[in-house]
């Protein structure tokens, strides 16, 4: 009888501690507090000067910088054309959200999810201000100071099972800083070809998020830490010098779509009395480099394990977009086996400072961020030694220009590099370059075992590889992607190999390969740009449209 006791006590521990704690849950997030007590409301002339200190943040910036306008005249007008720019957006909103749902359909048994609904309210944002600079440059650069207290009612339902769970977003609150620029400015309309954002300052981000009708966010602890993190990401993604690139022209109607105009050479040499962030050893650095403006993975050196002086002479390859405004960011971090990286320290380098194919060697003193007005800069972080050297692509002119050896002294100097240049002697380049393959779209893809395919690209130049997203059931689809290989030395007598191939989510012959082409390397590079349509090899009636170009150093 003691055994069954036993076990009876046993189970109705295991089941009553479960429920207890799901109704605690419950009754906590919705009982209503009882000691709110109505604010205390007092004349300006009778606050003390803390408390006035702590309301600067809410002033309008026109009150305290004579460089901000009052734009009370746009603040109208977004109060009128709101109603329709709700839908609008809403509308963008449905339209980039449902193929991301989609993914999720089938997987870890959802059945389905969707927007139950979706307003952003009937109060919009409000521009509290606005600061344009002057630049020499050809672009307009403006500060809006931007906040929103909104009351959207935003719900998604989610079908998991035979559960219904709805997840509601309610009353947020956004103020935010941001730098936008419209550059380079062109003679078509809207007379501008990209939209560059950044963010100056940290965002606010506040709202409250309601699970089956209860308030999540009035968990202790839960409210303040998904606040930080949802602004360290934003700032990890937009603070400056991190910017946001939204293409508006297309490249042939602009003329001036940033294209790479030259290689960043990096050295990372060595770092000196770096932090010790480890309680019981030292530091396990490594360094993260990355230009502004790129959507590419940071460039890493290895570890230096249990050393505050590591020593790397690494050596990196960056293609550079626009050397006026690029900023090449370094951030060292402490590695970890379990959890994040401890930070180390950054520092940052703006390209134009770099004079082309001079080689520059810089000690950067390391920093907590590019505030100069932060105190915590004040502390010693060590430096990092690199060796960086700018080689901008030969120009056109300078490469088919002037005759090539005495013989040709007397012909046409203008004619094309394949009536003057014969490659059949050479068997590797000389110099460094930049192989961008941009691989437009296809039609009439199909396989014998996906007829309605779902096709994406290999593009596979030496021992790289890279691939476009996959597109779902379509036999023309269009990627528009550009990939980029950046070429110390290469031989000529390589081949480009692009592979049209589908994928299944289940079921047997998940992959199948569409059909493929191969192009000559030699002829790229003979011709300097390649584009049009190429009949795919061991397919019915596929065609590939690619273009292709090279640009040496």
């Amino acid at each position: 009888m003691k055994i069954f006791s036993f076990l009876f006590d046993l189970i109705g521990f295991g089941i009553g501690i479960p429920i207890g704690l799901l109704l605690g849950f419950f009754i906590f997030i919705y009982s209503e507090p009882d000691d709110v007590k109505d604010p205390i409301i007092k004349p300006l002339n009778e606050i003390d000067t803390g408390s006035l200190i702590d309301l600067l943040h809410e002033i309008p910036p026109w009150v305290k910088h004579p460089d901000y306008e009052r734009i009370d005249w746009f603040n109208k007008a977004l109060y009128d054309m709101w109603p329709y720019l709700d839908k609008a957006i809403c509308g963008i909103i449905r339209s980039t959200a449902k193929p991301i749902f989609a993914e999720y359909i089938g997987q870890y048994q959802i059945k389905s999810i969707e927007f139950e609904t979706l307003t952003l309210g009937s109060l919009p944002p409000t521009v509290y201000g606005m600061r344009v600079h002057e630049s020499n440059e050809n672009e307009l650069v403006f500060e809006p100071a931007i906040r929103w207290a909104g009351n959207p009612h935003i719900t998604v339902v989610l079908k998991l099972l035979s559960f219904r769970i709805t997840a509601q977003l309610v009353d947020v609150q956004i103020f935010a800083a941001p730098r936008i620029i419209l550059r380079p400015l062109v003679p078509s309309f809207p007379c501008f070809a990209n939209i560059t954002a950044t963010l100056i300052d940290k965002p606010h981000v506040d709202f409250g998020l309601k699970i089956q009708g209860g308030d999540v966010m009035a968990i202790p602890g839960l409210y303040q830490f998904v606040q930080e993190f949802i602004r360290r990401q934003v700032a990890s993604l937009y603070l400056w010098p991190q910017t946001l690139e939204i293409p508006i022209l297309d490249g042939s109607l602009s003329g001036a779509i940033k294209k790479p105009v030259g290689i960043l050479h990096v050295k990372v040499v060595r770092a000196l009395k770096l932090l010790k962030m480890d309680i019981i050893g030292s530091s396990d650095p490594y360094v993260k480099i990355k230009l502004s403006g790129e959507r590419l993975p940071s460039k890493k050196t290895t570890i230096k394990m249990r050393n505050l002086n590591p020593e790397w002479n690494e050596n990196f390859k960056l293609t550079v977009k626009d050397p006026q405004s690029q900023v090449l960011q370094f951030h060292l971090y402490d590695w970890e086996q379990i959890g994040t990286h401890d930070f180390l320290g950054m520092q940052i380098v703006p390209l134009k400072v770099l004079a082309p194919l001079e080689k520059k060697e810089l000690t950067l003193d390391l920093v907590k961020n590019t505030n100069p007005y932060d105190p915590q800069n004040k502390k010693g972080r060590g430096q990092l030694v690199v060796e960086l050297t700018y080689n901008p692509f030969i120009d056109d002119n300078a490469k088919y220009s002037g005759p090539l050896d005495a013989n040709l002294a007397g012909e046409n100097i203008g004619r094309s590099r394949k009536a003057s240049i014969d490659f059949s002697f050479l068997s590797s380049l000389e110099a460094a370059g930049l192989l961008s393959v941009t691989v437009q779209g296809a039609e009439g893809v199909g396989g014998k075992n996906h007829t309605n395919p779902n096709p994406y690209c290999l593009v596979s130049f030496g021992s790289e590889t890279k691939i476009t997203k996959m597109l779902r059931k379509t036999q023309r689809p269009s990627w528009n992607e550009e990939f980029q290989f950046v070429l110390e030395e290469a031989s000529l007598k390589d081949k480009i190999h692009i592979e049209v191939k589908s994928k299944r989510r289940f079921g047997f012959r998940r992959y199948e390969s569409l059909g493929y082409i191969e192009i000559n390397f030699s002829d790229v590079v003979h011709n300097g740009r390649i584009r049009g349509k190429y009949n795919l090899i061991n397919s019915k009636n596929g065609v590939l449209h690619i273009e292709i170009q090279w640009n040496s150093t």
